[in-house]
């Protein structure tokens, strides 16, 4: 249980990267025409964030069959 701390600390910073992303991309929409392809990247590495996210939240809990 010593990398708890760091796994919770890297799920802060994690949500943290996915809220700005999610401000970034929402600027962005103001003018969908011109940025359309790097709203795109945005939303997909927001999508991956979120996978990081909710698999490093998996770790923290204990398995049952343990």
């Amino acid at each position: 249980m010593d990398h708890i701390p760091s796994i919770s600390a890297r799920i802060l910073l994690l949500q943290i990267r996915h809220r700005a992303l999610d401000e970034k991309i929402s600027e962005l929409a103001a003018n969908p025409y011109q940025n359309q392809l790097l709203i795109q990247r945005l939303k997909k590495e927001k999508l991956r964030i979120k996978d990081d996210i909710e698999l490093l939240k998996d770790d923290l809990i204990p398995d049952l069959d343990a």
